[in-house]
């Protein structure tokens, strides 16, 4: 328990005061279920949570790979950690080395919402959040991180049956790092370098689609393939044949 704590201060919680580490025992064993606020009184925080609801046909889990993607690939930003709300939804967690003002988080989030996730009605992510691993009391699922490999697997359910093991929880956070000022700076500034002038047309946003790698669409041609690529600052190789 003590090791999961730690990771959950390291990470996402703004001061080692903030909750007790009682309280935060009593949520994480499900003696109650908590709204931790992840802000501090002066309106800073240190993470930010990016919301997936549910949609037909397991998409909502193919978007979050494609901004879990863009957010390494497009912003190189470090990995977000990934998990299960026990109710409704799939998040994407980021962690930021050093408490950002709540308006800066807004901002972030509109111009991820809009760059990558435009086709979903998105609120400014919330920072009175039950942090998992908790007890969802309205389910009586568990909120847990998972691995990202395995998460298509919960895609239905969104939440676990058995309390996840403590020790999982801790190791799926121990390898994860936080954004730096640096990398927060360089992010927003392609983004804003990338938004269009108007929201994109609906259809547009519709059909996008999500492929395991994040990068192709399903209709693209070579040529938009290569820019695509260029755009993203890779150069292709010919170790893949690309079939016609």
């Amino acid at each position: 328990m003590e090791k999961l704590i730690a990771e959950l201060r390291r990470l996402y919680l703004p001061d080692s005061q903030h909750p007790a580490t009682a309280a935060l025992e009593d949520h994480l064993r499900a003696n109650t279920t908590l709204a931790i606020d992840l802000a501090t009184n002066t309106s800073m925080a240190r993470a930010l949570v990016l919301d997936f609801p549910r949609l037909p046909d397991e998409q909502h889990w193919l978007l979050l790979c494609e901004v879990a993607n863009a957010l390494q690939q497009d912003l190189k930003l470090p990995a977000p950690a990934v998990s299960v709300n026990g109710a409704d939804k799939y998040n994407l967690w980021l962690s930021f080395a050093q408490p950002v003002p709540l308006a800066r988080l807004r901002r972030l989030h509109a111009l991820l919402h809009q760059a990558y996730f435009a086709d979903l009605d998105a609120a400014p992510g919330a920072t009175v959040v039950e942090l998992p691993p908790c007890l969802h009391q309205g389910s009586g699922l568990w909120a847990a991180f998972i691995n990202p490999a395995m998460g298509a697997s919960l895609a239905e359910d969104l939440g676990l049956e058995m309390p996840p093991p403590i020790s999982a929880q801790a190791a799926f956070l121990h390898g994860l790092d936080s954004i730096t000022a640096e990398q927060f700076e360089h992010a927003l500034q392609v983004l804003d370098a990338e938004a269009p002038a108007a929201a994109p047309a609906p259809q547009a946003a519709a059909t996008r689609q999500a492929s395991p790698s994040g990068l192709l669409l399903q209709h693209a041609t070579l040529e938009d393939i290569v820019a695509e690529l260029h755009r993203r600052n890779i150069e292709p190789t010919l170790r893949h044949v690309l079939g016609k």
